[in-house]
């Protein structure tokens, strides 16, 4: 079955909510396999590059699928470098998203380090609204959600409903555990972060991440400190 370009909200919702129950014992691979057959090009990959893991496997769905990635201009060198890389060396699209404002635009309009006074306003201005511009033209994206990650994740449907974007939202390494991704980054090459191999156990951006301590969940490192969890791209 495919998407067509008139399916209504309702019918992708519908459509979401029966996959994620179809799906929900099925391989990553297979779950992909499913998307790249449903949306075609109307679907994607958003990738931090933290690990190009779903990139990969979509890249064996559907070769020379769109990678999303957003560049809000603080992330670490290391960030950067490895969506070249991806970009480089992978059978997939890298697509470039960037905010409206550079981050000395924004400065000039809230002041500067916005993301240690207000990091939610600095979140919803360098990712969710570059993303959800981004994201117009498909109709399905898929992300690197996994449930062990932490407890704002555990509920993590491998298709859901996006009903902020109105999108079909495929996270199809949701059952994976920290195990699973090393064996297939070991298995299969792919491309992961350096700064996971130094101390890291989540790479955000530079300001608002440090490294994680031993017996923290993979996300404490995130504005550590502060009550926030998650950037606003989720929920």
């Amino acid at each position: 079955m495919t998407i067509t370009q008139d399916a209504t909200a309702a019918d992708l919702k519908a459509l979401a909510e029966q996959a994620g129950r179809e799906l929900e014992d099925a391989s990553a691979l297979e779950i992909l396999q499913w998307a790249a057959a449903t949306f075609g090009p109307r679907f994607c990959v958003t990738s931090s590059m933290e690990d190009a893991v779903v990139a990969h496997l979509a890249s064996r769905a559907m070769p020379g699928v769109d990678v999303v990635f957003l560049d809000t201009g603080y992330h670490f060198p290391e960030t950067i470098g490895t969506r070249d890389a991806v970009d480089a060396v992978m059978d997939v699209n890298v697509i470039t998203l960037t905010p409206r404002q550079t981050v000395e635009e924004q400065d000039a309009e809230y002041g500067p380090r916005l993301h240690d006074r207000d990091p939610d306003l600095c979140c919803a201005l360098r990712k969710v609204k570059p993303l959800e511009e981004g994201l117009a033209g498909y109709a399905a994206w898929a992300t690197g959600l996994r449930r062990d990650e932490s407890p704002t994740r555990a509920n993590t449907p491998v298709v859901g409903w996006d009903e902020k974007r109105q999108k079909v939202k495929i996270s199809p390494i949701a059952r994976w555990t920290q195990d699973d991704v090393d064996a297939y980054v070991a298995e299969h090459g792919v491309l992961t972060n350096p700064l996971l191999m130094d101390g890291y156990a989540s790479v955000g951006c530079a300001p608002c991440t440090r490294r994680t301590l031993e017996g923290e969940d993979a996300r404490a490192g995130r504005w550590a400190g502060r009550a926030k969890t998650e950037c606003g791209l989720h929920g």
